[in-house]
């Protein structure tokens, strides 16, 4: 729903502060295939949905991401156990918000998610999630790796 909400309202966006696109719907811009009809305008457009996307979405996203991995772990994983109520509030007040906003926010968000998703958005829409799941994995090795590196200096 995020893909299509930003997708759509990002172009809209960028409309109204006095971009002239060729089509009716600006956000077709995106449905032209980048490598052979590419323009400055569907980057721009582009990169205006991951932006957007990055900025007021994923912050959210990323936090409800924390909430239920942390619920996971302290429940070692086991299934029935998952399934019990999510303690939001003591997790919330628990989290490391250093780490979240000075790594998760600050750091992946504009030096991997906006360029990663701006690379999306310039591929045609039945790709976009399944991609951006894509990037989800490739993050997560890359963090483990990282975090790895990290234990064997200590």
């Amino acid at each position: 729903m995020a893909f299509v909400i930003f997708g759509v309202g990002a172009p809209i966006m960028l409309e109204t502060m006095g971009l002239n696109y060729p089509t009716t719907n600006p956000s077709d811009i995106l449905e032209n295939n980048f490598i052979k009809d590419g323009s400055w305008l569907q980057l721009l457009s582009a990169f205006a949905v991951s932006t957007t996307l990055n900025v007021f979405f994923a912050p959210v996203f990323m936090t409800v991401h924390k909430i239920t991995d942390t619920h996971i772990v302290q429940n070692q994983g086991k299934l029935l156990k998952c399934l019990t109520p999510i303690p939001i509030s003591k997790i919330i007040t628990e989290m490391d918000w250093d780490v979240q906003w000075n790594f998760v926010f600050k750091k992946t968000i504009p030096i991997f998610w906006i360029p990663a998703q701006t690379v999306n958005f310039l591929l045609p829409g039945e790709y976009r999630v399944l991609v951006a799941a894509i990037y989800s994995i490739i993050l997560g090795v890359i963090l483990a790796i990282a975090a790895q590196m990290g234990r064997d200096k200590a």
